[in-house]
């Protein structure tokens, strides 16, 4: 096992990470730019290394400064988190090749599952069914075309490269795809570097079901069921939960069945997550996220397991702690992202926290690296907390993340906790009656 680990990240996610360690007797290292030194993570971690500036390229996305931080510390082992170089090859080779271990898949698996293209190759080549689509990229307005009167209207356009709905574009018909296909080359090409995109057919009601799968890199793998992300605002996720309100057990042993074996045949080590559209029944491959997800702990809730604990043992060579008919579902688990963001708008709003009082009791969970005084600098992602409830049911999930909700104090800034106020009011919300456009169109119908 490890004696030393660097957590390269900051926020909830750092201290996440910092949190495991200390229960398996692991020292912690953390790694920050200047305007992140009073951190939380910076402050609970047994050392801590500035790394460079303010802007994330020259502090948490600088890989030598980084490995640098190892070699001075001691560190044995870096986990990456979430963002930033988590799915980085290039990252986890240099690691290697420095002989410190990376707590994540090969870069090989990183490089094939970061290409969409490639990704949706290796997926079909596995057995995971997919969505039909153009046989790799498209280089012109004339071939998508072709591909759009084969596959049938609406489609949509990828970037090969994309993330975030950025190079992401609809085609209802074919003068909407000539204009849909310059413009998604140029965003992809802009945001990216990479102009490439690819093209598949836009499914018009579907959810956004991801399943979570492990391997120990030995050709041993399961499936810790699904997680229902189909409530996103510009193909970001707000709320999570699991298991999937519409999933039956049936069809949960089916593809997570599908998605173990094909993780095993490459001998994938670590937390990885399988991402589907899925429609009138059937499941549709999107990608698979080489890394660990912002909403893992609605696994771990239903699951009673600790992910970012089995990370670390399966990279220091140790067996997974759990097999497959280990992984029994209990209960039901909601996670919600609170953003220091501003409605109606979502327009990021940094400030200082003046109170910030987290919320307990049975089945609450607040990951977060607030505190009263803290001052959420305006460099990087706004998320700043994920309130996650478990109950026996859903119905006493949803309850109890009303409560929790109602306890949740930050005092100083706006953030996007009354969305979650409005949105257990609905009946689609109540019922779990919803897709991945029902969010979007809630929105514009609530605040106009």
């Amino acid at each position: 096992m490890f004696d030393k680990i660097l957590i390269a990240n900051r926020g909830e996610i750092a201290l996440r990470v910092i949190r495991a360690c200390r229960e398996m007797g692991i020292k912690s290292v953390a790694v920050h730019s200047t305007a992140d030194s009073d951190a939380m993570h910076v402050r609970l971690a047994d050392e801590s290394v500035c790394i460079g500036p303010a802007s994330s390229t020259q502090s948490y996305l600088n890989k030598a400064a980084i490995i640098s931080a190892c070699e001075i510390t001691g560190a044995q082992a870096v986990h990456p988190g979430y963002g930033f170089l988590s799915e980085n090859a290039s990252f986890a080779q240099a690691l290697q090749d420095h002989g410190i271990t990376f707590i994540g898949p090969n870069a090989e698996h990183i490089r094939i599952m970061g290409d969409k293209i490639t990704a949706k190759e290796t997926a079909k080549a596995l057995g995971i069914p997919v969505v039909p689509g153009s046989d790799g990229g498209v280089p012109d307005t004339e071939t998508a075309l072709k591909v759009a009167e084969e596959i049938g209207y609406p489609v949509i356009i990828k970037a090969t490269a994309g993330g975030g709905g950025r190079g992401m574009k609809v085609a209802q018909n074919p003068s909407e795809l000539e204009v849909a296909f310059r413009t998604a080359r140029s965003e992809s090409k802009a945001a990216f570097g990479n102009d490439e995109v690819y093209m598949e057919k836009y499914l018009q009601t579907p959810r956004h079901i991801e399943i979570q799968v492990f391997g120990d890199g030995k050709g041993k793998a399961v499936h810790l069921g699904e997680r229902d992300c189909s409530l996103q605002r510009r193909h970001q996720k707000v709320f999570e939960e699991a298991p999937g309100p519409v999933i039956t057990p049936a069809q949960r042993a089916a593809i997570g069945k599908v998605c173990a074996e094909a993780v095993a045949k490459i001998n994938y080590i670590g937390a990885g997550t399988i991402e589907f559209l899925y429609e009138n029944g059937e499941f549709y491959f999107i990608e698979m996220n080489t890394r660990l997800q912002v909403e893992h702990p609605v696994t771990e809730a239903i699951f009673g397991v600790d992910l970012v604990r089995e990370q670390i043992r399966v990279a220091a060579g140790l067996e997974m702690s759990f097999t497959q008919d280990d992984l029994v579902i209990n209960g039901h688990a909601i996670e919600v992202r609170i953003n220091a963001e501003r409605l109606p708008d979502f327009a990021p709003r940094p400030g200082k926290v003046k109170v910030f009082h987290a919320p307990g009791g049975l089945g609450v969970r607040m990951d977060s690296a607030l505190y009263g005084g803290y001052s959420i600098p305006p460099y990087y992602d706004s998320l700043i907390g994920k309130l996650i409830v478990h109950g026996r049911d859903r119905p006493e999930a949803l309850a109890r993340l009303r409560r929790a909700l109602s306890e949740l104090i930050i005092d100083g800034i706006e953030t996007t906790m009354p969305l979650f106020d409005a949105l257990l009011d609905d009946p689609a919300i109540q019922s779990g009656d919803y897709n991945i456009h029902w969010l979007e169109k809630w929105l514009a119908k609530t605040y106009g």
